[in-house]
């Protein structure tokens, strides 16, 4: 099996590792190994089909956005089925937990469409169809989940709409026509580097016959449009530019069918459009917060007397206000709440309310015939689908921080809440003003959108922002998130765990940014916490640094807030903190020139307090230390294996101090650039370093030596040493220059960045992995233990140490960094409830009977053997704990009759 399936879809497709092998030589008296990542390179080449190692890699991939497309209901309102990334995955509306998921889309999925219920009877069947950036369509049994057909037309699919599914479970005939979709799609032979030419083309397919609708193309536009479609599946529309097109689906539709269509215009650019469910009424959005409601559309086009209809509106156009021009329409009016442009619309299933949202973050409820409003405030992020269900109290708004919250309606109340992993917003913001040039329709469109109306000019944050830190023991990462929020995200389970709120504020769309969270950290056992939180001067006045320290309960598991420090490090910006690995002490660095070794101190009340036999205590943190050298600012600090040794980067050498006397033991190296992260490997006397600029490089120190061993020139995005032994990892990114193999360019065209697996030994990498989206991504090992593993991961061969990667759009993929390369993805262990199981009747209420096994007397029987009497405690108890009357009739009847045996002589 060929190494180039291990990272595919997500991260990209591409592995390489070294067969050859390696002389190890002494190196002790050898002058200064370096060497660059062209000759780097040189020395990989593709692994061939080897034997199969003994231990599997073991992968998981997580951290998939849960917003990229409308989420949908399935008929019995029990599941959600939520589009994140190559795959849907399917989510209990009653626990919020994912049930299982439709796997097969080789691109992101684009598009769900829930065959709808013809009869009451007919909820339970769970069909649904999928289109997906790969070009094809898919109709799953997601109960199973199964495939059941693949429809592939070759043309990225961006929205799908399926009006005859609607039409048709209206109908009571027996006879049933072809199955009609319409389809948003690009050129397949644009590109990503060209925005401007991508061209968008709605188009017919037929999926009985699995094919397009030879030659039918309804409306091309200048990219990939959404589609529109009214509940009851007799229009459909798309928004382009200033303009509305709708087209009216004939009840019996067929490949040549025209289809009838209007346009109806506007002044502004629109943004999104709804359908009321049973009469011509349509709403759309624009770019100012206006919504506009255009009433009795197509009475000219789509009436079946098409002559004396326009004669009547002839002689009445001037009764049409707010309609502009000739646009078939009575009336058109105008609301105007919102601030920025409505992201979502979306009537009720009865059409007396219109739903709405924006950047606001405030979902608003418009009465349709007084235009009175009504608002769910402070949801905290702007809002980006609404959703509604066939339970008329169930419905869910996707949010722009990747999450879901599922309402119960009318009151709005949130019930539970389905949330995806956050994405640095320093990060979006780089990426807003032109960090990242590439334009492409993907996850991370989704999550920029609502950051582009924040001020053009960001303000800089001197050094690096560490936008998530990771926890070694437990597999969480703690991500910085909007409002000023760290999340914990387990990536074994691919869920939310907390949220810890960094300082108390709402959402508010129009203020500009005043507050960066710009640091995290975490300790070795995941207990503490530490953030960096900077409020940026206005008009030069008022800036102010602020370091906390959070500490983590041992009941409920939550951090609160336990020291905060203003300005800890003079008036200068914090470039890193490092915890001390057995202790609780802390060190904090800044580009002013110092660093100060802080202690955790533990104290107890005078007079001791009791409760539920726990003494209570006090945390707190104190200032143990000061230090600097040569007044040069300090970019970085580690502490060894056992704590004994603090190195501090001063630029571009590095310092060794002892923490507990403050004492500068040592200083090494000379690097060309100030370095930005350093890490002690293992409990080797090694350290590894890492700096970027013009002349990036990877060091690997000796401290016997107090010299380089060997180094690398590699832009170096992340570093992680492994905790047990003399393995280290670098997430570097690849030059745009840089030429791959020949059999290589095609398969790696599209990758950034690589993951290098060093032995501190050998300056030759073990193994190397090409990855996509590599810049401000992060690495780090996980040390866990194989039952804790196993729990979560349905792998037979679970690993002790494994290999996280998080690329630049927080999608992750943890494996085996040591096993063999084999493509295979270890799947979690679904937790199932009650209601997931399908179960109907008497089971969907009370649950599942124990089983009730008949017990006969097996003794010799006498001639006159009575029966036991049952009877007596057969009823006792609640009439809903007692089995059905079909398993009680046997037992009773059978206790009333004695049993007579014959004697055989």
């Amino acid at each position: 099996m060929g190494m180039y399936n291990f990272v595919e879809n997500i991260f990209g497709v591409g592995t390489e590792r070294i067969l050859e092998k390696r002389q190890r030589t002494a190196r002790d008296g050898l002058p200064e190994k370096r060497f660059d990542a062209s000759e780097m390179k040189s020395r990989l080449r593709p692994s061939c089909p080897g034997p199969a190692l003994e231990e599997e890699r073991l992968m998981l991939k997580g951290g998939r956005s849960f917003i990229s497309s409308p989420p949908a209901f399935s008929n019995d309102a029990k599941k959600l089925l939520i589009c994140t990334g190559n795959t849907v995955s399917v989510f209990s509306t009653s626990t919020g937990l994912q049930i299982t998921e439709l796997e097969g889309h080789t691109a992101l999925v684009s598009s769900i469409v829930i065959a709808p219920a013809s009869t009451p009877a007919s909820k339970i069947l769970c069909y649904c169809w999928t289109a997906s950036l790969d070009g094809t369509i898919r109709h799953w049994d997601f109960s199973v989940p199964e495939l059941m057909k693949k429809i592939d037309i070759r043309f990225p699919i961006y929205s799908m709409v399926i009006p005859s599914l609607f039409i048709q479970s209206m109908e009571t005939q027996e006879k049933t026509h072809d199955l009609f979709a319409y389809v948003s799609t690009a050129e397949a032979n644009q590109q990503d580097k060209q925005p401007n030419a991508l061209h968008g083309k709605i188009r017919k397919c037929n999926l009985t016959k699995s094919r397009l609708a030879g030659g039918v193309t309804l409306a091309e536009t200048p990219k990939p449009e959404f589609i529109s479609i009214c509940s009851s599946g007799n229009y459909f529309g798309i928004q382009d530019k200033r303009k509305i097109r709708i087209w009216k689906v004939p009840a019996k539709d067929s490949e040549r069918h025209d289809l009838k269509k209007i346009r109806l215009h506007h002044t502004k650019k629109l943004t999104t459009l709804a359908f009321h469910p049973t009469k011509r009424i349509v709403a759309a959005g624009d770019v100012t917060g206006r919504i506009l409601i255009w009433r009795g559309f197509g009475n000219k086009a789509f009436s079946l007397s098409d002559k004396l209809i326009k004669e009547a509106l002839t002689s009445n156009d001037d009764e049409r206000p707010g309609v502009r021009g000739d646009d078939d329409a009575d009336s058109c009016t105008t609301w105007h709440w919102h601030s920025a442009e409505v992201k979502l619309l979306l009537f009720s299933s009865d059409g007396a309310y219109l739903y709405s949202g924006g950047k606001e973050g405030v979902l608003v409820v418009w009465q349709l015939d007084t235009g009175k409003k009504k608002f769910l405030p402070r949801i905290g992020s702007p809002l980006q689908f609404f959703t509604t269900s066939l339970d008329p109290s169930l419905s869910s708004v996707s949010c722009a921080d990747n999450q879901i919250h599922l309402l119960k309606m009318p009151s709005m109340k949130i019930l539970k809440s389905i949330a995806g992993i956050k994405v640095d917003v320093l990060y979006l913001l780089h990426l807003a003003s032109g960090f990242l040039c590439l334009w492409r329709i993907n996850i991370l469109r989704k999550f920029l959108t609502p950051y582009f109306q924040l001020p053009c000019s960001v303000p800089e944050i001197k050094g690096s922002c560490s936008g998530f830190a990771f926890d070694y023991t437990s597999g969480l990462v703690a991500v910085c998130a909007e409002n000023y929020c760290i999340q914990l995200y387990s990536l074994f389970d691919d869920r939310e765990i907390s949220q810890v709120q960094i300082c108390e504020r709402n959402h508010q769309p129009g203020d500009e940014l005043t507050v960066m969270v710009t640091l995290v950290a975490l300790s070795l056992d995941g207990c503490v916490m530490g953030t960096v939180e900077t409020r940026l001067p206005e008009e030069g006045i008022g800036g102010l640094v602020s370091l906390k320290f959070w500490t983590r309960g041992q009941q409920n598991k939550d951090f609160s807030l336990s020291t905060i420090v203003y300005e800890p490090l003079r008036e200068s910006d914090i470039s890193a903190i490092a915890f001390h690995p057995t202790s609780r002490m802390a060190v904090s660095t800044s580009y002013g020139g110092d660093f100060k070794v802080i202690w955790l101190i533990v104290w107890i009340h005078n007079h001791e307090i009791r409760r539920k036999d726990q003494m209570l205590q006090k945390t707190g943190w104190t200032c143990h230390a000061v230090g600097s050298y040569k007044k040069k600012p300090l970019t970085a600090a580690a502490f060894s294996a056992d704590g004994s040794v603090l190195a501090v980067a001063a630029e571009t050498v590095i310092t060794l101090w002892d923490p507990e006397k403050n004492v500068l033991v040592a200083v090494i190296g000379n690097s060309l650039e100030p370095i930005e992260s350093l890490s002690f490997l293992g409990k080797s006397e090694h350290l590894v370093s890492t700096s970027r600029g013009s002349n990036p490089q990877v060091s690997v120190w000796s401290m016997s030596k107090l010299s380089v061993s060997w180094s690398y020139k590699l832009h170096a995005e992340a570093l992680t040493c492994s905790l047990d032994d003399s393995s280290f990892a670098v997430l570097a990114r690849l030059p745009e220059s840089s030429k791959l193999t020949e059999s290589n360019e095609t398969t790696l065209q599209s990758k950034d960045g690589a993951i290098l697996l060093f032995n501190v030994g050998d300056p030759v990498p073990v193994a190397t992995w090409f990855v996509e989206k590599s810049r401000g991504g992060g690495l780090s090992f996980l040390h866990t233990n194989r039952a804790s593993s196993d729990d979560k991961i349905s792998d037979e061969n679970s690993a002790s140490v494994l290999l996280a990667y998080l690329n630049g759009d927080h999608e992750y993929v943890v494996f085996n960094p040591y096993g063999k390369q084999e493509g295979g993805v270890a799947h979690r262990r679904s937790i199932v409830g009650l209601e997931e199981t399908g179960q109907i009747g008497y089971s969907s209420i009370y649950g599942e009977l124990s089983e009730f096994e008949l017990k006969r007397n097996q003794t010799q029987p006498g001639p006159l053997v009575p029966s036991e009497r049952p009877w007596e405690t057969i009823f006792s108890g609640p009439s809903h704990s007692l089995p059905p009357l079909t398993k009680l009739c046997s037992s009773f009847l059978e206790s009333l009759l004695e049993k007579r045996t014959v004697v055989v002589e």
